[in-house]
């Protein structure tokens, strides 16, 4: 005798129904995907290493995927703007973050973000890092070396030298406050809304030194305006095989450089991540993505969703001890 259907088995098999039919439609959606342009942002202005990375990989991106890929430039309050964006654009996949080391800084910095880093937006994969280089102009700050610069920081005490970052809460803010903690010193932090201002400004003298990317500063570098003096990863550049990290100069365990990578608004279809992974990394592998990079100082990545979620996850905890350090917070 067949067995009568109750109120919980209707319900049941809705609910079996409404997922398959879920799943069916983001399955469409990524076979159809992209049927249109998509938009890449990029949370500081035209002209620095954000935009470099951003727009070369979209450039190549739009003729894998053959739609055009816009770079959208939103800066403003440490990248928190750009990421904002994103954060609360439809899920569809149209809409991208060219995502930072920054942004694992803001929560640790800002008592009130406008958004959830790991709740409102999920990863795709790493793009490139690029070593985050402790720079001088040699005309109007005199020094030759770390330590010279550490003197000459201690004997300005009254007036401090001051140092030009990308904006509250960005990794170059927060090289700076590592290195004051670490060398007793006292700077004056200048933020600016990108790589471009801050260059230029260091450049007319304005601040006294940058602790920015090296892609932001490599013509000026190779040309002798502006004197590296360290390097704030543990190794190394390749770029700049003869200058000295941090480390050497005795400032035990400073390791912080800059790395880029695209996120997508949390609830975006797993199936259209996984093609943007797919096209992106094969992209980011290539010869032609490599030497491009290798023109600005950058190293390209290349990564699984999951491994740059780790990334996240321990660059989070490694900044949140340093601002706790530091006491320090943007309002």
């Amino acid at each position: 005798m067949p067995r009568s259907i109750t109120r919980r088995d209707a319900l049941g098999r809705a609910c079996l129904l409404a997922a398959a039919l879920a799943c069916a439609g983001s399955l469409a959606q990524a076979q159809d995907y992209p049927s249109k342009p998509i938009s890449i942002v990029v949370p500081f202005p035209p002209g620095g290493t954000t935009d470099l990375v951003t727009r070369t990989l979209a450039e190549a991106l739009s003729k894998s995927l053959g739609q055009p890929v816009l770079v959208e430039n939103r800066p403003g309050a440490g990248t928190t703007v750009g990421a904002d964006v994103v954060a609360k654009a439809r899920p569809d996949g149209y809409t991208l973050l060219m995502g930072a080391v920054h942004h694992t800084i803001a929560p640790s910095v800002y008592k009130k973000l406008s958004y959830d880093l790991q709740k409102d937006l999920v990863p795709i994969t790493t793009v490139a890092s690029v070593p985050n280089i402790v720079a001088v102009n040699p005309t109007v700050t005199p020094v030759k070396s770390i330590a010279e610069l550490i003197a000459l920081a201690k004997a300005s005490a009254q007036k401090p030298l001051s140092y030009g970052s990308n904006g509250n809460g960005t990794a170059q803010h927060l090289i700076g406050t590592l290195f004051q903690q670490q060398t007793g010193t006292t700077l004056l932090h200048v933020p600016y809304k990108g790589s471009a201002p801050l260059v230029a400004d260091l450049l007319a003298g304005q601040v006294n030194m940058s602790f920015d990317s090296i892609t932001a500063q490599w013509a000026f570098l190779k040309n002798g305006k502006l004197l590296p003096l360290a390097v704030t990863a543990q190794t190394r550049s390749s770029f700049l095989p003869n200058v000295p990290t941090l480390q050497e100069a005795g400032l035990k365990g400073f390791d912080i450089q800059t790395w880029y990578g695209v996120m997508a608004p949390a609830g975006t279809p797993r199936p259209v991540i996984e093609r943007l992974n797919a096209e992106m990394v094969k992209i980011i592998k290539s010869p032609a993505f490599a030497s491009a990079m290798a023109n600005g100082g950058c190293e390209p990545l290349g990564s699984t969703p999951a491994e740059m979620s780790a990334l996240i996850s321990s660059e989070m905890a490694k900044f949140a001890q340093i601002v706790k350090d530091g006491n320090l917070v943007v309002e």
